[in-house]
């Protein structure tokens, strides 16, 4: 476990430099409701397991515990297990390593902890890069993929979403650079749609707003647990210190 934490902070730690060095671009915001709401994370399974799962692995994450998530071991094991028949088994992809090393570069990371790890980098929130990141993919003929990616430029990651949001290129502009006025920087100016997808713009975020709002869940199955045992806790305190602070009051009150 420790091991894999480390190694997904220097692959993102990597990926965060990779993003300083090309100026990269303001990040959006992932809208937190989706990470509450149980529909959006069973949509974000299934988007995980029928297309993120074909190259990355979630290891420490086993099918069944989806049931937190409101699933039923039947809905489980009819559309969500593809690599294997026991309802116990952890996510784990079939994708020989040396293969991924020659198509992609480099071996996909798993992805359990991407949300947490991601934000322990220290670049800002591990849901909002995700977020970002699965929606900022262009069209570029100059890479080996056929695609590149603003959040994170030179991705070894192609676009396996692209049926859904279409196919876009992105556009440039050489613009003088705020830090040397001798200079310019090329300055992404927008999308330009070439090909339509098959959701419009709105439906491929809601998308993958649940996409990402599952990957937060996996990094931590129990955090809705326990931010209700906080507020329970902060209210039973709150309840306490006026007991506490009425019984302070009566052994005091004939001392003088």
């Amino acid at each position: 476990m420790k091991k894999l934490f480390l190694a997904l902070l220097v692959y993102l730690g990597m990926s965060a430099s990779t993003f300083a060095a090309g100026g990269g671009i303001a990040w959006d915001t992932f809208p937190a409701d989706r990470g509450s709401n149980m529909a959006a994370l069973q949509n974000g399974a299934r988007i995980f397991v029928n297309n993120c799962l074909n190259c990355h692995n979630a290891a420490f994450m086993r099918y069944n515990r989806l049931r937190d998530i409101g699933l039923t071991e039947d809905q489980i094991k009819d559309n969500l297990m593809f690599t294997t028949e026991k309802v116990g088994e952890t996510m784990k992809v079939s994708l020989d390593p040396r293969n991924a090393k020659d198509w992609f570069g480099g071996v996909p990371p798993d992805l359990t902890l991407i949300a947490r790890s991601r934000s322990a980098v220290g670049v800002g929130p591990g849901t909002d890069y995700l977020y970002t990141f699965m929606r900022t993919f262009y069209r570029d003929d100059t890479k080996p993929t056929g695609w590149n990616n603003l959040a994170y430029p030179n991705a070894g990651m192609p676009h396996v979403l692209w049926e859904l949001q279409g196919v876009r290129t992105a556009k440039f502009e050489d613009r003088p650079d705020p830090h040397d006025a001798t200079k310019k920087v090329s300055t992404f100016v927008g999308f330009e749609q070439q090909v339509p997808g098959k959701l419009t713009p709105a439906q491929y975020d809601q998308q993958m707003a649940d996409l990402v709002a599952f990957l937060q869940w996996m990094g931590e199955p129990n955090r809705s647990n326990r931010v209700q045992l906080g507020v329970i806790v902060l209210l039973f305190l709150s309840v306490f210190t006026v007991i506490a602070w009425q019984l302070n009051r009566v052994f005091w009150k004939d001392i003088k």
